[in-house]
């Protein structure tokens, strides 16, 4: 397991992440396969954030499929979140 990949992979992530918070609608699926595909950043991590991280996918696939802000999801907030665990995952990667 590489740590550096495992970097690399956060940031491609990040990445989508600030990708859809500016308004790129087209990136939830590739948010979602790059995540899914993450495996050495998924390994480097407690086991909690691969489970936290593919909640907040299925969140945010699912709030995907509405064009406005749904009772039951909050896209900004589903995207704020991941950027929370983003952070902390990178907190987790330098320790």
């Amino acid at each position: 397991m590489s740590r550096e990949l495992a970097a690399a992979q956060l940031d491609a992530l990040a990445a989508r992440i600030a990708a859809l918070s500016g308004g790129g609608g087209g990136f939830v699926t590739a948010l979602s396969n790059d995540a899914r595909g993450s495996a050495e950043l998924l390994a480097a991590l407690p086991p909690r954030y691969g489970e936290v991280l593919l909640n907040l996918l299925d969140r945010r696939e699912s709030s995907a499929l509405f064009s406005e802000e749904s009772c039951s999801f909050s896209q900004k907030d589903l995207l704020d979140n991941l950027q929370v665990w983003a952070d902390k995952a990178r907190g987790q990667l330098v320790a």
